[in-house]
């Protein structure tokens, strides 16, 4: 049974209306974003060029594929760990434990993807299954989701998520019930939030890098920078792969569908924005220009505190979440070498500075309730959020 009302979070993301058209608009966007890339115009806020149907969204070999790097995944996040970290106090007072090895997991990824090119492999074909392959990964994402539910129901009110268990059948399945749900050792939430989405990411990079080298001759210098930021990104979220203990999507928000198809679905074939443009848009680049967004990407480099201290010197001494302000510079360098002509590749900027604000609003309030006064001091030191002397 869930905890009693007095003691449930209040509902976000506009309650059960919210929830269900967020479960409706991310996929839609999802799909416009695939079609639209690969248009003519490519324009972001215009209609797709096309509704496709349902014989050239649905492939079995594509929800096979789906499956079989799923559970490829789940294969490596069995193997045997540089490291076991314990999370967060649970409500029960005990510890999860969680294997270090999502890099390890990259690395043999790489080799396997290397070996299997080096045999026949077609990876650059991939390309021309994008839109079936996000299909079969947002059914996934709804059955996955609907059986994270089910198992919700059975589950101690112990270890139910603060905001999941509002009694709204479609809240909660969008939100997720259970903060933890597992099988055995085997951790469903934190599996799905660095492993198959983002290294599936830079699989769909390499797949567009490699279509572009023949229908080109040569990768442009544009593809190269794209595919190196983001490959940086992945390779360095999962070598420091135990900081996600410390997330608010570990420690607060339950497994429902909003995490489930983000991890699965929206990740791997939205944050492939700027690769899927360049394939089909292609962008002159010169050395001078690349070497400023080189630049640009490396000022995201901002250290980020891991201790209970609320640190007032630094970066944490003029915003608070300045974490936040790195990753929207490298949104922004990820985008440059698109070009400045259309919008469509800063999709993934202007998104990224929604999610980030919404965030950071619940960041707040989750900080108010944690420092109570400290907090208080804290913002009246340090005024600006997330961007010095703007907000």
């Amino acid at each position: 049974m869930a905890p009693p009302q007095g003691s449930r979070a209040p509902l976000e993301f506009g309650g059960p209306l919210g929830a269900a058209a967020l479960m409706l608009l991310l996929p839609v966007t999802m799909f416009h974003l695939l079609l639209v890339a690969r248009s003519g115009p490519a324009r972001l806020l215009g209609p797709p060029p096309y509704l496709p149907g349902l014989e050239e969204l649905w492939s079995p070999w594509a929800l096979l594929l789906c499956l079989t790097w799923l559970g490829l995944q789940a294969a490596l996040y069995l193997l045997p760990a540089r490291k076991v970290a314990e999370g967060q106090e649970l409500k029960d007072k005990s510890r999860l434990r969680y294997p270090i090895n999502g890099f390890q997991a990259l690395v043999l990824t790489a080799l396997l993807v290397g070996l299997g090119v080096s045999a026949g492999l077609p990876l650059s074909a991939l390309p021309e299954m994008l839109l079936p392959l996000a299909f079969a990964a947002t059914l996934t994402a709804f059955i996955f989701s609907l059986l994270l539910y089910l198992k919700a129901l059975v589950a101690p009110a112990s270890a139910l998520a603060p905001g999941g268990n509002s009694g709204n059948l479609i809240y909660d399945f969008f939100l997720g019930r259970e903060l933890n749900p597992r099988i055995c050792s085997f951790d469903f939430k934190y599996f799905c939030e660095l492993r198959p989405g983002l290294i599936g990411w830079v699989l769909i990079n390499l797949a567009l890098l490699m279509q572009e080298a023949e229908l080109r001759g040569s990768p442009s210098l544009a593809m190269w920078l794209v595919n190196g930021f983001q490959l940086l990104y992945v390779a360095d979220a999962l070598w420091y792969e135990e900081a996600v203990l410390t997330t608010m999507d570990i420690i607060h928000d339950g497994f429902g569908f909003m995490l489930a198809f983000g991890d699965l679905a929206w990740v791997p074939f939205t944050y492939s924005l700027q690769a899927q443009f360049l394939l089909y848009h292609p962008q002159p680049l010169g050395w001078p220009l690349a070497s400023f967004i080189c630049l640009i990407n490396d000022l995201e480099t901002i250290s980020t505190a891991t201790g209970r201290r609320l640190l007032v010197s630094g970066w944490w001494g003029m915003v608070r979440h300045p974490n936040y302000l790195g990753d929207l510079i490298m949104a922004l360098a990820w985008s440059l070498p698109c070009g400045v002509f259309h919008l469509l590749p800063y999709f993934y900027f202007l998104y990224f500075t929604a999610l980030l604000v919404h965030r950071e609003d619940r960041d707040e309030r989750q900080c108010l309730q944690k420092y109570g006064l400290a907090w208080h001091e804290y913002c009246q030191r340090v005024p600006y959020r997330i961007v010095p002397y703007v907000y």
